[in-house]
């Protein structure tokens, strides 16, 4: 098993970045107190330069290389905040970079990137493709390797995140954080344990690339067949040898969220908060509002970025508000006769839900001689108001059937 870092390793790295990058804000979360029953806090990674806590690791390991191997270049595989990390760190120290990305790749991500000085290549579909085409680069060129997350000093320079928690609420009693590779939950966890032991750690994964869970039960890495989530930034095939030993060794628990999870918590995010937040960043609020962590407060939940593609963004709002009981997709059967489309609006107005959009279809193998298909949706005040109004239509004698699409 690799060797552990210490809190002097966090803590010097904490040095190195003094000037470089935000103490960012601890902010309170009145929904996620009501949720677990006492004080919630968020640190706003989100918020920090480049958009997420990724430029700590990248500029510690960064500026601890040779001037011999700066001038070589460094080479990096990111979906995207690893990328705008290394990107800036490197225009920082006065580093030529090149990112390997992952095809399809958030645009937006891409720009932030190109804008930060890095040279971008793309190689395969996931991060792990990206990985072994920047590790070629790396062999022929001689440029250096910045692991997204399996190295010390990258590790190192996550954890700083910590020591900023613990400054700004000592009586924290639970930390909740994502996890992909695992960087950032490793150097969390050495600093939140080195300086206070009762505080719990718990990493959270998108179930669609939730690979900590079968590997902890194997004791040894274990690679995942595929990947299928919306939260790109924590979609790892497979642990890191580093990253492993640690969660292993100091992480409380690991859990899981559903997309639904997370499109709810996003939402959450950004109506009560007031804070944009990717797919990946969310994963911790995700958890407390799901129920997945049994958190004891204060607690808080780490937004790990906020480089969100701002069309995926509407996507997981809607997501989020039909997750959430506030945004129905149906369809109808009824009489092809006039007036029949009138009277269904009439009937939704006058319970007082919205409707989106409207589609009135009269030719298609599934409607009977006579028959006309309306599919619709529409707005409500959440599942009450929802359920009421599925309920009003069907003792109306209308036929609903609910749609993905």
């Amino acid at each position: 098993m690799s060797e552990l870092l210490t809190l002097g390793d966090i803590e010097a790295a904490r040095e190195l970045l003094s000037g470089v990058v935000r103490t960012t804000p601890l902010e309170p979360s009145r929904p996620l107190s009501a949720t677990i029953g006492g004080p919630a806090w968020l640190k706003c990674e989100n918020l920090q330069r480049a958009g997420s806590y990724k430029v700590r690791g990248a500029y510690v390991r960064i500026a601890r290389l040779s001037p011999e191997e700066r001038a070589r270049g460094v080479v990096a595989a990111s979906a995207g905040n690893h990328a705008q990390g290394v990107a800036l760190a490197a225009g920082l120290l006065g580093a030529v970079s090149t990112v390997f990305m992952p095809v399809g790749a958030p645009i937006p991500k891409v720009s932030a990137t190109k804008g930060y000085g890095a040279r971008i290549e793309y190689s395969g579909i996931t991060v792990d493709d990206a990985l072994v085409a920047a590790r070629e680069f790396a062999e022929r060129t001689g440029a250096v390797l910045i692991h997204p997350f399996d190295h010390p000093d990258v590790i190192a320079g996550q954890g700083t995140v910590a020591l900023e928690i613990l400054e700004q609420c000592p009586d924290v009693k639970t930390i909740v954080a994502g996890l992909g590779g695992g960087g950032l939950l490793s150097g969390i966890a050495v600093a939140a344990k080195a300086l206070r032991p009762d505080v719990r750690v718990i990493g959270v994964q998108a179930e669609g690339a939730a690979a900590y869970p079968p590997s902890l039960r194997a004791g040894t890495p274990v690679r995942l067949p595929k990947l299928d989530t919306i939260a790109d930034g924590i979609a790892v095939g497979c642990p890191g040898e580093h990253t492993f030993a640690h969660v292993s060794k100091l992480v409380d628990e690991v859990v899981t969220v559903t997309e639904e999870d997370i499109s709810r918590a996003l939402l959450m995010l950004l109506e009560r908060g007031k804070l944009v937040v990717e797919p990946a960043g969310a994963v911790g609020v995700a958890a407390l509002m799901s129920g997945a962590v049994k958190a004891e407060a204060p607690t808080v939940a780490v937004l790990s970025g906020g480089n969100i593609d701002p069309l995926l963004l509407l996507r997981v709002i809607e997501h989020g508000l039909t997750a959430a009981g506030r945004y129905l997709r149906f369809t109808v059967h009824c009489g092809d006769q006039p007036g029949q489309l009138a009277s269904l609006l009439a009937l939704i107005a006058e319970h007082r839900a919205n409707v989106v959009d409207v589609q009135h279809q009269r030719v298609s193998p599934r409607l009977r001689l006579g028959e006309v298909e309306v599919a619709l949706s529409v707005e409500t005040r959440g599942p009450e108001h929802a359920e009421k109004l599925i309920g009003v239509m069907r003792a109306n004698g209308y036929e609903v059937t609910f749609r993905s699409a």
